[in-house]
């Protein structure tokens, strides 16, 4: 990784750039443009967006996902100027390029490990924002960072865990506590969820973030897949990895040592905050908003969180503990539930059941390699379509 105090700006792919997180790492890249350089950004489908992003910073290379939009791509992105890829490989095309030092990740779903296992192999340092990776394929991360690859965490809690620990002996680490905000629906009772509909899930009261990871919010699930992330980022088993509700969403996380100090990292409920770090590690580059201001922010609260009416926790430790193939079968009948509650089709609390349902019907196996855990996220989101048709 060059020092950006060299002069030499650092050269950034961006895989996801219209969603929430690449808008907002777009917004971090024009706030230091003589210290990051955009080399590639990358879109489903949204090529109104790319467009706009890629004449505003002018990459190299455009990767758009969907296959079927692959002549249409060529024709919107024509004068940009930049080489066009399409199709779902695209990704891993992106995050090997040799001109991109840095790979920010911010896919969504598990269609985003392709592109975390070919910057590790590539060596580049990649900013993670896609969980699924570590999720459904956390074994395979692992082996593929042994190849000399860098790993800093995007998401707000991880990145958190980690700049507490800057400095210390892992040894000394008793356990980790991640804070959930409880989302739109902290302190209801399971019967009150199961009257809820998408635009009161979609409705988050501190985050600004895409449709599928506001509705993981709403469910715990997200929290339960920052659990899993957690145990493989910083090597601690399930037991020493607690959870604790948080509303203000003002402490990240915190690492209790075996001494029984606890370290926090605090801050505002930005990700401009963790994707500004991942990009300026090990340096911090001033931001363009306005500091946490103690003083008017009155109190903070902790509590618990009610894990019999969001049980998606809990299905989440029990896949992590599991493990093999657990987790990717969790993140997969998670994904499907997701999207049939947005369409329609099941209702809140049904989530759960459609995860539940699908885990209880596999029996988890150890995965050698990327076409195993495919075949396992197929045979787990066919078992949750059965079970959403069935509601």
């Amino acid at each position: 990784m060059k020092d950006s105090e060299s002069g030499k700006r650092r050269r950034v792919a961006i895989l996801g750039s219209t969603g929430s997180i690449g808008r907002q790492a777009l917004e971090v890249v024009e706030r230091h443009p003589e210290r990051l350089e955009v080399v590639a950004l990358s879109a489903h489908s949204n090529l109104g967006l790319l467009r706009e992003q890629a004449l505003r910073h002018r990459p190299r290379w455009l990767g758009v996902t969907d296959s079927g939009a692959a002549e249409r791509a060529r024709e919107a992105l024509a004068d940009t100027g930049a080489r066009v890829l399409a199709g779902a490989g695209c990704l891993r095309e992106l995050a090997s390029l040799q001109e991109a030092e840095v790979v920010l990740n911010a896919v969504v779903g598990s269609v985003g490990l392709e592109a975390t296992l070919a910057a590790l192999h590539a060596g580049k340092r990649l900013a993670l924002a896609n969980k699924e990776s570590l999720v459904a394929g956390g074994p395979l991360v692992m082996r593929a960072l042994e190849g000399g690859g860098e790993l800093l965490p995007v998401d707000s809690e991880h990145s958190a865990v980690f700049q507490c620990m800057r400095g210390e002996d892992s040894r000394e680490v008793e356990s980790i506590i991640l804070t959930a905000s409880g989302g739109p629906f902290y302190g209801r009772s399971a019967e009150e969820l199961r009257k809820v509909g998408v635009e009161e899930a979609l409705a988050h009261p501190t985050w600004r973030m895409g449709r599928k990871i506001t509705v993981d919010s709403a469910t715990l699930m997200n929290k339960g897949l920052e659990v899993i992330e957690a145990h493989f980022l910083f090597g601690l088993p399930y037991e020493r990895i607690e959870v604790v509700a948080h509303p203000q969403s003002v402490v990240h996380s915190m690492v209790r040592f075996r001494d029984g100090a606890v370290m926090a990292q605090l801050g505002l409920p930005d990700m401009r905050l963790p994707i500004s770090f991942s990009l300026s590690f090990p340096e911090r580059w001033e931001p363009d908003w306005r500091p946490t201001d103690f003083a008017k922010m009155g109190s903070l609260t902790f509590g618990e969180l009610d894990r019999e009416a969001f049980p998606c926790l809990d299905l989440a430790y029990e896949a992590g503990k599991a493990g093999g193939s657990a987790p990717a079968v969790l993140n997969a009948a998670n994904e499907v539930a997701v999207a049939a509650f947005l369409e329609g089709l099941i209702g809140f609390t049904s989530i759960a059941e459609v995860v539940e349902g699908t885990l209880s019907s596999h029996r988890p196996e150890s995965l050698g390699g990327l076409d195993e855990l495919r075949e396992v996220e197929e045979e787990a989101r066919g078992r949750a379509r059965e079970l959403v048709g069935g509601w």
